[in-house]
């Protein structure tokens, strides 16, 4: 009982008493058709783990703590609101779990250094971003849906794919902000944007605490699923990056 009291202290309400997370995880399921659930989380302070808290599955060398789904599974992921609620109103700090693939976004994930590498020169070429989402450790690049048909004719077309670049697509999944996970706080290093090509569906925006238009923990500017580049566009420029980031990029940074 006193974990679940601290962590309630912690959390950030948004305008009208709702817990940020449960925000966000509605904007996700219901206005942006997003399926959702809720990841395993964070074991209690002082559980396990060298450095800071572990994660609350039961395996004590996770290496992803937190930030990955356990009870329930990946396949209960959902856009169903009475789920969604039922879920982080009785789990309100629970890290936000997003299923990717098949009609969900896809999403490119690199070490840190190397994102901030990519996306300095994806800038630089004049590409159109979608939304990033940024932990300490890791930068992921959400894109619109590929099939692994089409990812393998463009790893095919790469001389050398780092091992540090990872591919989140169908069975995959993907932490969002503002979740809390082993690494760190989740946040939107760029927030999402509605692409006017889609209607909204009339729910109220909201996916963490703004910092800026288009940087930090920054809520969607509307209801509308935002937009999402073709993974074509960026892959090129993030293997480049991967590739000269110390280490050549092999390292498996989580």
């Amino acid at each position: 009982m006193r974990e679940i009291l601290g962590r309630r202290r912690r959390l950030r309400f948004r305008r009208g008493g709702r817990p940020a997370r449960l925000d966000a995880a509605l904007t996700c399921a219901t206005a942006w058709r997003w399926p959702v659930l809720p990841g395993v989380g964070l074991a209690a302070a002082g559980g396990r783990g060298d450095r800071g808290r572990g994660c609350a599955c039961p395996d004590p060398e996770c290496a992803v703590p937190g930030a990955h789904p356990f009870d329930p599974g990946l396949l209960a992921a959902t856009t169903d609101e009475r789920m969604v609620r039922w879920w982080w109103t009785n789990r309100p700090a629970a890290p936000i779990v997003l299923a990717t693939g098949g009609r969900a976004p896809c999403a490119l994930s690199l070490p840190a250094v190397a994102g901030a590498r990519a996306l300095a020169g994806l800038d630089r070429m004049g590409v159109r971003l979608g939304p990033v989402v940024a932990t300490p450790t890791r930068w992921s690049l959400l894109v619109a849906p590929y099939t692994l048909e089409r990812l393998g004719e463009l790893l095919y077309a790469q001389d050398r794919v780092p091992s540090s670049l990872r591919f989140h697509s169908e069975g995959g999944y993907l932490v969002l902000p503002p979740s809390e996970v082993g690494t760190g706080q989740v946040r939107w290093e760029r927030a999402p944007v509605a692409d006017p090509l889609v209607p909204s569906r009339g729910s109220r925006p909201s996916s963490g605490n703004s910092r800026s238009s288009s940087r930090g923990e920054g809520s969607a500017s509307g209801a509308a699923a935002p937009w999402l580049p073709d993974v074509g566009t960026v892959l090129e420029a993030l293997v480049e990056a991967s590739s000269s980031a110390p280490g050549g990029g092999s390292r498996l940074a989580y």
